[in-house]
This record gives structure tokens, sequence and C-alpha cells, in this order.
């Protein structure tokens, strides 16, 4: 090996390696959350303990959750990244009340990211067809036209006639951590069975 290859690969490790391992040490982080129990009660204990904590923290969600068909309450999603960056938690979806499913979130992501990040969501499904719609899906993907009843500062944004009508809204609270502006655009949702 020639000593520029040497310099390119210090230790004898290429790019690939390096880019490959960060995606691992962010898999391992998201994995990490404290939600990978797959413990049925205890992904229901973190959810009403989420919903307690939202419904205290941001008064206005009682009346949407009031008016929803059905709810899909996070309470913990991890994100870390480096360069490429990855997020992952469990929750359930609850209809009047009750749990129905189980679900996972799974994000990535790639551009100029550096930290990592915690925070719980809710999506509040307003029509039958939004929440149908999601439980058909194989894999539902959250998109840009979320409309947000909780800002990613913390701000809480008033429950008008205008915001009901939207067939999904969405409340991301909790954040703790490095990384700035949490979104749920480009998260997946997939049924699992805990």
């Amino acid at each position: 090996m020639s000593s520029s290859q040497n310099l390119r690969r210090p230790n004898g490790l290429s790019r690939r390696g390096v880019v490959l391992g960060m995606a691992g040490l962010t898999l391992t982080a998201a994995c990490g959350n404290g939600v990978g129990n797959t413990n049925a009660a205890t992904i229901d204990a973190r959810v009403d303990a989420t919903l307690n904590e939202m419904f205290a923290s941001f008064p206005n969600t009682v009346e949407i959750a009031e008016k929803s068909v059905g709810m899909l309450v996070m309470p913990l999603i991890t994100e870390a990244g480096f360069g490429f960056g990855g997020g992952y938690g469990r929750g359930a979806l609850r209809i009047n009340g009750v749990t129905v499913d189980y679900y996972s979130a799974v994000k990535g992501s790639a551009g100029l990211q550096i930290g990592a990040q915690q925070y719980a969501h809710v999506l509040f499904f307003m029509t039958q067809a939004a929440l149908s719609e999601f439980r058909t899906s194989s894999g539902w993907a959250a998109g840009a036209g979320l409309e947000y009843v909780v800002s990613d500062q913390g701000d809480s944004i008033a429950a008008d006639t205008n915001t009901l009508r939207s067939p999904i809204l969405a409340a991301v609270f909790g954040q703790a951590g490095l990384l700035v502006g949490a979104t749920l655009e480009g998260t997946k949702y997939t049924r699992i069975i805990p």
C-alpha cells in the first residue's frame, strides 16, 4: 500500500467504514431509548404518562383529543445523527381511550446534522377516513402537510375551527437534546406485535 493510501485510511478504516460505524452508533442510540421494551403493559403505561404530560402542559390538546376519532401516542422518539441520522420509538394507537394496536416509528435522514434529541409526539386523527387509511397501510409515512397544534418550540397553538378540519393533527413536545426543530416529516409508522 502506498503512503498516500495510508493517509486516506488511517488504521485501515475507509470512509465507508466510518459512515457504517456512525450508522451503527445511531441505531444503537435509537434502540436504547427506553421504549424498546416489547412488553405491551410497559408501552401502555408510557402512553398514559405521555398523555397526562401533554394535557397538563398544553390544555388545548384536551379538546382536540375529545374531537379526534383516534390518537397515535409515541412516548419517546430518539434521534441521533452524524451526517446521516435516524430515529426510533414505539407507541400505541388509541381509539375511545383504548389501545387497539402498537406501532413503531422509524425515521432516516441525510444532510448536515450532528447531535441527538428525544421527544414525544401524538398524532390526532380527526376523520374516520384518515384513521382508516393509517390503519390499513402497510407502512404509513408522515408528510409535510401535517398541521401542528404544539410547535417544535413547545408553543401551544389554539384549536380553532380551521385547525380542527385538518384530517391529521400533530403535537411534538418534551424535546431534550442537541438537534433543533423536531419534525415528523419522513417518519414511517408500522404496526408491531409487542
